[in-house]
Formats: structure tokens, sequence, C-alpha cells
């Protein structure tokens, strides 16, 4: 221990770079039990720095030009893992540092939580590259720059800062990025909309092969046209545009599903369409009720279990019915999980597909310890 010196909390030396902080350090002298029991030990490029963690204003440091070789001891049930320090002979004009064994070549490093294999990677790092034969090691100054780097808790509360000024930046920088999407994605929309009236003033000057390309480079890229608030000012003429494009955009993808889709399936595949100037849940149902007042080709339903769907006026709930119930009949029984898989569709709706039979007359359930399961009606 008669290697360490007293120094400063906060100060390094010109040149001096932190590489690692490791926190619960307990020291050794030799094989002799010191009171330096808990510290936090920041390694530099330079130096080995201990900051006791109860006590403030007992700092020392140990250049790392007096490690000669350091060797990893295994921990156990009852004992730390450790790293051995053996030291070279202390330098004449070494400041003033604590007052322990000065006949011990070696000191025990006891890791009380842990980190010792980063520890020793990062040490062992630090010795082969020697950078101190460049850099004046004794007496400690602080650096030209006049940083100042405090272990213990003020310095994990200063890395976390630090992290999080980074952190910040880089969403910054990422908005930056998604800001200029956006303007180049309106850009493309506006050159598809002149070309679709172009496409529609030459009509008979080009091929059909043609029209059908446009119009499905057209669709790759979303709703060309969507409606926003800037676009249409208060807020009923907002909610009728949109109640009328959501009611366009659902005719295909409604064919695809049956004739019916839940109203949170709506907004994902509508939002994923308009690809910015998303719209929000509210505004999206507020369009949604007003389906039936347009007189638009499709509707807003709310099943007897509050679930909210977007029905397809084609629709059939007779239809439904029949289908469900030849299905059930088809399979012996189902859940509404299977159900989900034959029909391609949500299992909320698979279920309200089975209660809707259900209530027809035409399945009946039994719930059991393996689920709900539905079966052909045979009382009827």
């Amino acid at each position: 221990m008669n290697r360490f010196y007293w120094i400063t909390a906060g100060q390094y030396l010109g040149g001096e770079k932190v590489l690692h902080q490791q926190r619960s350090i307990r020291l050794y002298d030799g094989e002799s039990k010191t009171n330096f029991d808990s510290g936090a030990v920041l390694l530099t490029n330079m130096r080995l720095i201990w900051d006791d963690e109860e006590l403030e204003d007992r700092t020392m440091a140990l250049n790392l030009s007096l490690v000669s070789k350091f060797e990893e001891v295994p921990g156990s049930l009852t004992k730390s893992p450790k790293i051995y320090l053996y030291l070279k002979s202390p330098p004449k004009d070494k400041p003033p540092g604590p007052s322990v064994n000065e006949d011990t070549d070696h000191i025990r490093m006891s890791f009380r939580k842990g980190g010792r294999d980063e520890f020793s990677a990062v040490l062992s790092e630090a010795l082969k590259s020697s950078v101190w034969e460049k850099q004046a090691s004794l007496p400690p100054q602080p650096s030209s720059s006049g940083s100042r780097y405090r272990v213990g808790i003020a310095g994990i509360e200063r890395d976390i800062h630090s992290k999080q000024l980074k952190d910040d930046a880089k969403v910054t920088e990422a908005f930056k990025d998604l800001d200029a999407l956006i303007v180049k994605a309106r850009e493309m929309v506006d050159m598809l909309n002149r070309y679709a009236k172009n496409v529609e003033e030459k009509k008979g000057s080009i091929t059909d092969d043609e029209t059908v390309a446009f119009k499905s480079a057209l669709l790759s890229v979303g709703i060309a046209n969507p409606v926003t608030r800037e676009t249409h000012g208060s807020t009923t003429s907002y909610h009728t545009e949109l109640a009328k494009q959501v009611g366009a955009f659902l005719v295909k993808p409604l064919e695809e599903v049956g004739g019916i889709m839940t109203l949170p399936d709506v907004y994902c595949r509508y939002n994923r369409a308009r690809g910015f100037d998303l719209v929000s849940p509210d505004d999206l149902l507020n369009a949604c009720q007003m389906f039936e007042r347009l007189k638009l080709p499709v509707r807003l339903r709310q099943f007897d279990s509050g679930v909210l769907v977007v029905q397809s006026l084609v629709h059939s709930e007779e239809a439904v019915i029949s289908e469900t119930s030849k299905t059930v009949s088809e399979e012996g029984d189902l859940t509404a999980d299977q159900l989900a898989r034959i029909a391609n569709i949500s299992v909320i709706l698979a279920m309200e597909r089975l209660l809707t039979t259900e209530n027809a007359g035409k399945i009946c359930r039994d719930h059991s310890m393996e689920g709900l399961r539905f079966f052909p009606n045979q009382f009827m």
C-alpha cells in the first residue's frame, strides 16, 4: 500500500483517460486486511484511483507504471473473486500516502459485487499500452482542459447524465432524418398526383397495361392525398372528408377479410397506408360514426360484447351465420382460435361470429376446463 498516494477527488493527469469504473472494492495490503473496506475504483490509462464510498476526501491513486504484473484469483461461495497486483519499488519522490506495511510487494483487490473479469480485461490492455512512458506521472496535476472526474456516486450520476445527453442527441438527429423523409414523401405524392392528372387527360393515348402499372405504383406509396386538418379547417369538415376517404379505402381490405374488420385493425391499416400525418384514434372513431349519415358502403357496428367493428354493407349476417354453422359442422367442434385460423380472421372476430351463430340457434357451446368450445346444435 505504500505505492498509493493521496489525491484530490476529481483531478487527473494531462493525457489521462477514464477506461473503467467498478464499485465495492476492498483493498488488502499483501495478505493483511486494511480499513480501505469499500470504495469505487476508477481505472484510467495511467492510474488506478480508489475513492472511499462512505467517507469524503479519502481518495488515493496508484500509478500503473508501478504494476509489474497481476493475477486473477477465482471466488467461491464464501469468498469474493480477487486480483493480485504485484508492485515495483516505490519512487523516492512519491507524494504522501497511507501509512501501511512497507514490506509487501503486492496488494489484493476484492470484488465484493462482481465485475472482476471486465476489470481484468481493461487492466490488461492498459498495462500493455504503457501510456505513462510518454506522460509525466508525478506529481498529479489537473489536466490542461480543466476536466474533472468525480468517482463514486457522483461519478456514476455524471456517467448517466452524459449518456442521456448522447441519447437525446441521437433522438434529435433521428427526428431530423424523419422530417426530411416526410418532406420527400410529400414531394413524391405531389409528383404522383400530377402524373395521375396526366393519365386522366390522356386516357386514349396510353395502354391499359400502362394504366394498371401506374396505379400499382401509386398504391405502393399509400394514400395519394390524405385528408389532414391543414387542408380541411373545421372539425366537422375534417371528419366528413376523413370518413369518405376511410370508407373508400376500406372497400378492398374488407373484401379480403370477409366483409368485417375490428376498429383497431382499421386504425392500423389506414395509418399504415397514410405513411405520414397519422390520424388519432378519436378522429378515426368520429369519422367512422359518420358512415351511415354519409351513406357510405361501410358501417360502424358494436357487438353485444362491446367490440367495435367496421362492416361492409354487402356483408350479410345471415351468410356469416350459415358459413360459420357449416364450418363447425364440418370440423365437428371448434374454438375461437381454431375458427380464426380457418377463416384467417382475428380471434376476437372469430368469437363474435360463433356467438352470433349461437344466438341464431345454429350451434351450442360446451364450457369445460379445456375452455369454450362450440358444437353443431342437434336439438333444433
